[in-house]
């Protein structure tokens, strides 16, 4: 695969890149334009008018999804072959139950605000931990760490990073 990419500047400062794949022919193109001091400063701005709604629907998600992945983790642990035997079936069910109510709910109530899944975090936590004492005195803990491999605790149920540095990759979108 060869692909040719040029870049061309206009009289207006605008940079055209395109680029070329030779064995298809399938061709892209881009401009990138010099913004002004003002266009900057109304981006900033708009930004800045954003964040507290982004910040928002972030721990949104954040609540969400760790809801979701303790209800999945606690369920598999139960489920788990090597605890058969460990875990009485009762306190097993109850997790089971409370388990599948919550995967459930979150299926009909994926646009829930955040105090709801935190409180649906606590009602799982209240059963799991319950039911899950006895497991962990009469295992010695759990065989590989905590559900989903984590080892030393149960899922954070803190706020993510504030200060938009992450370890993972970021994704732009570009039109």
């Amino acid at each position: 695969m060869k692909i040719e990419v040029t870049f061309r500047i206009d009289a207006n400062g605008i940079l055209n890149v395109s680029a070329v794949d030779k064995s298809t022919g399938e061709e892209n193109k881009i401009n990138i334009t010099k913004e002004s001091k003002e266009d900057i400063e109304r981006m900033v701005q708009e930004a800045e008018k954003y964040k507290a709604e982004d910040e928002k629907q972030r721990d949104k998600v954040f609540s969400k999804n760790t809801l979701e992945s303790y209800a999945f983790n606690m369920k598999a642990t139960v489920e788990d072959e090597k605890l058969q035997g460990k875990i009485n079936d009762e306190d097993k069910q109850k997790i089971l139950d409370k388990c599948n109510e919550i995967i459930n709910w979150l299926d009909k109530n994926q646009t829930a605000e955040k105090e709801e899944f935190e409180h649906q975090q606590k009602e799982l936590e209240k059963v799991c931990n319950s039911s899950g004492t006895k497991l962990y005195q009469s295992a010695g803990g759990m065989p590989g760490g905590m559900p989903g491999g984590m080892s030393g605790g149960f899922p954070s149920r803190g706020a993510p990073p504030s200060d938009g540095t992450s370890s993972g990759p970021t994704i732009e979108e570009v039109d």
